[in-house]
């Protein structure tokens, strides 16, 4: 029974730690996109300062619409060059927290499949219809947790189509708002 207890207590350390790791992972992935936004804002501020000056110093209406109109082209390649990093950053922050995860699930199950095991080993004479309900039990029980795994890996692919083909969208409309201005 000692064994048993000491397995549990190893399975809890390997759980967190694993849980430092993914939490690790997770604030990395925050970390590039608060990066790419400061980048993003800081230079997008020097550009407004440096477009407003231009505008300031333009010598007619003629020129000022010339400026506006010059503006929306490199914003538009600039805001899809945006989108892709932000989905570079969030498609790769999500496979490798995914494959983290997936990882860390089938050791703990594998370690907790090995206690349980070594528990009913040493289960009393006469449990055994227990033992085995118990060990059904256990089965639906990760049976419906990899369905579940399943169906939100099934979603989060989804979500990242649809991130995809609306940023594909997106930058589509506003090359052909800038190509028509």
């Amino acid at each position: 029974m000692n064994n048993t207890a000491a397995q549990f207590i190893e399975s809890n350390k390997a759980t967190l730690q694993s849980l430092e790791g993914i939490s690790t992972q997770a604030f990395a992935g925050v970390e590039k996109l608060v990066e790419l936004n400061m980048a993003a804002s800081k230079a997008v501020l020097g550009e407004t300062f440096s477009h407003v000056q231009a505008i300031l110093g333009a010598k007619d209406a003629q020129q000022v619409m010339a400026l506006q109109s010059g503006l929306m082209k490199p914003l538009a390649d600039k805001s899809a060059a945006y989108a892709q990093h932000v989905q570079t950053i969030v498609t790769g922050s999500g496979a490798e927290f995914t494959k983290a995860v997936e990882a860390k699930t089938a050791e703990a199950q594998k370690a907790f499949a090995g206690a349980v095991e070594n528990m009913t080993k040493n289960a009393p004479a006469g449990s055994e219809s227990a033992v085995a309900a118990f060990k059904s039990t256990l089965t639906a029980g990760q049976n419906a947790m990899e369905s579940a795994q399943s169906q939100a890996k099934k979603a989060a692919e989804t979500v990242q189509t649809n991130f995809t083909a609306a940023a594909t969208q997106a930058a589509d409309a506003v090359k052909k708002a800038t190509k028509t201005a």
